[in-house]
């Protein structure tokens, strides 16, 4: 049991990571002030790392939730590698007017935008704090972007935004239209990133079999049908960054997560790491779909149009596309 602690993301993707060569697609992060949102959570964690390690000159940290930041500051602060400034700033992105004394005050050029609620079944519930967040938030933060000049905004959305049943996945939808419209009008370039479900995330479906199995189980499955897309915590913020390289304005990007991954087979997975084997040591129990869950997800809608861009792997969804993007051998 004490080895599922030390569990590589890697080794239950079930096909081969993205790999990406920040060193060269995050030149445009060098010496700039970058600003993250939600820049306590997981994947705004990993990001305030990398940004750091592509040598930002300030970095302005936006979160709050006081401990999550205070975390992120301190690892930060501790690296003796990094000579980039971090700068913690607690504040919600519903306060318009502090969210704006911000961007006023440290002018960012670089934006990503990773603050939102991401729990389907808890949203279902607080449906007016997920608009509010997830839209709202968004809204502001987007708009405030481009009166202040950025130069790239990226909005970290969720494949549970296409034709979406839930209300987590219905405000990621509203966001993502969001910064299309404000883009049509806007010097700054906004584009979005959409992830599948990033392993070992907090909150995420591993941490929590792990806890059951380290109890000795069962382990609760919604349904045995149910797939998901997965990637890693580091293919996820690798994306994010090389969207902030390509991005002209509009689009939106996603990565090729391979074939989706059935949840009943990443938790026999996990039981069979733990040296146990699942229905006779550990049991799996089906517990039934949660309100606004789907059986599987989808990367595009029928009314978007998916292109293969020049770097491998990674997909583009828009309208009209620039050739240039378009690996057109």
């Amino acid at each position: 049991l004490a080895h599922l602690r030390d569990v590589n993301m890697e080794d239950l993707l079930r096909r081969e990571p993205v790999e990406i060569d920040l060193e060269e697609i995050a030149s445009y992060i060098g010496g700039k002030t970058v600003l993250v949102t939600g820049a306590g959570g997981s994947i705004g964690s990993e990001l305030c790392r990398q940004i750091c390690s592509a040598s930002a000159a300030r970095l302005i940290m936006v979160d709050n939730c006081e401990n999550n930041l205070f975390d992120i500051e301190q690892e930060l602060l501790q690296n003796h590698e990094y000579n980039t400034e971090v700068i913690p700033v607690l504040i919600n992105v519903t306060n318009r007017a502090m969210i704006e004394r911000a961007f006023q005050k440290f002018n960012p050029q670089v934006v990503f935008h990773a603050a939102a609620y991401k729990h389907v079944p808890m949203m279902e519930r607080y449906p007016i704090e997920a608009y509010f967040n997830n839209v709202i938030g968004t809204k502001n933060t987007a708009e405030i972007a481009d009166a202040y000049g950025v130069q790239t905004f990226i909005l970290v959305s969720t494949d549970k935004a296409v034709n979406p049943t839930s209300v987590m996945g219905a405000t990621k939808r509203l966001a993502e239209l969001t910064i299309k419209d404000i883009n049509r009008t806007s010097k700054t370039r906004f584009a979005a990133v959409r992830f599948g479900n990033v392993l070992g995330s907090r909150g995420s479906v591993v941490p929590t079999f792990i806890k059951q199995i380290e109890k000795g189980g069962p382990v609760t499955v919604t349904h045995p049908e149910m797939k998901r897309y997965f990637m890693t915590i580091p293919e996820a913020v690798q994306l994010i960054i090389q969207a902030g390289a390509m991005a002209r304005g509009s689009e939106i990007f996603v990565l090729d997560m391979g074939e989706p991954v059935k949840i009943k087979d990443l938790a026999c997975d996990l039981i069979r790491l733990a040296g146990r084997e699942p229905g006779r040591d550990i049991q799996i129990e089906y517990t039934g779909i949660r309100p606004g869950e789907k059986l599987y997800e989808e990367l595009f809608t029928d009314r978007e149009d998916m292109y293969a861009t020049k770097h491998q792997r990674i997909f583009i969804s828009k309208k009209e596309i620039d050739e240039q993007y378009i690996n057109v051998g």
